[in-house]
């Protein structure tokens, strides 16, 4: 996306090349190490967390780089392009973050919402940030809006067809990240994936056989004539499958009353630090059936 603007692409190219020069340069690089004791480094344009690190490099060293090209006869970046050039590294810091964070084995599946709901409040409220200053900038943060709400539609977007509840689930689930990501919101797409999720954990609960009213009850003698003098049963066709109960005899346990147990907790200071701190913390009769599907989801990884 950002190697399709056209003025972005050349400030990145007029960077790249700077780059270029001094980790072609021995002396260049001997003369920044000297005077800031930090080098330059290079990206991968295909990659934005790369390509990052490139520029947050460059504007750290910014008055040595600059000192260095002038003594090196080398052109470096005007005023106005190390401006734009901080608005950039503006907007690809929070994606930088989230690709470090979630990129890690060890971190769960419960953190992948969040993020995603940040990067889109993120570039939701950048160019209003900008204003007038870059309106390219502006104009690029709203299309990579666009099109991560496409890529992502499936869990961002209850309504998408393709819409799955598991990462929102997950994100519920984290006494760590709930709240500010779903519980705390009252914004219409917090809601919906709210409700989304709690509907999914349900359906995960596994039904439970009724027990029968009356089993304690010993049949009467008139019963036990009624049995004697009327017609046998027929022999079922399909002894095994006549053998199961009905689905008029399940019922699913208070699976949302302990939701709604949880979301209470929730509203108190947690003195955990990690979700499977929490949920360990908590008894098996306190959540029977939450507890073992909050084990499971977040220990599903977020890479």
């Amino acid at each position: 996306m950002i190697q399709k603007n056209a003025s972005i692409n050349r400030l990145l190219g007029k960077v790249r090349l700077l780059v270029k020069l001094f980790r072609k340069s021995s002396v260049a690089t001997q003369r920044l190490l000297q005077v800031c004791q930090l080098t330059v480094v290079s990206d991968c344009p295909t990659r934005w967390s790369s390509t990052y690190l490139m520029i947050s490099r460059l504007l750290q060293i910014k008055d040595s780089v600059v000192q260095v090209a002038d003594e090196m006869s080398w052109d470096y970046l005007l005023p106005s392009e190390w401006q734009k050039l901080t608005a950039v590294r503006d907007l690809l810091l929070p994606f930088a973050e989230h690709t470090q964070m979630l990129q890690s084995d060890t971190q769960s599946l419960s953190l992948v919402l969040p993020a995603l709901l940040d990067l889109q409040g993120h570039l939701s409220e950048f160019p209003n940030a900008q204003g007038s200053s870059f309106n390219d900038l502006a104009s690029l943060a709203t299309k990579m809006k666009a099109n991560m709400e496409k890529w992502f539609g499936c869990f961002l977007d209850h309504t998408d067809s393709k819409f799955s509840p598991l990462i929102a689930a997950a994100c519920y689930l984290d006494p760590t990240v709930a709240p500010e990501a779903l519980l705390e919101n009252d914004d219409e797409q917090s809601e919906a994936l709210l409700g989304k999720a709690e509907e999914y954990i349900a359906q995960l609960v596994p039904p439970v056989l009724q027990e029968d009213e009356a089993e304690d009850e010993k049949p009467g003698e008139e019963g036990e004539e009624e049995s004697k003098e009327g017609p046998q049963r027929k022999r079922p066709r399909f002894k095994f499958l006549s053998s199961r109960p009905s689905r008029s005899g399940f019922s699913k346990p208070c699976i949302m009353q302990e939701m709604k147990k949880f979301k209470e907790q929730l509203s108190q200071p947690t003195n955990q630090e990690t979700a499977l701190d929490f949920w360990a913390a908590q008894g098996d009769s306190v959540y029977p059936s939450l507890k073992p599907i909050a084990l499971d989801l977040l220990a599903m990884p977020a890479s």
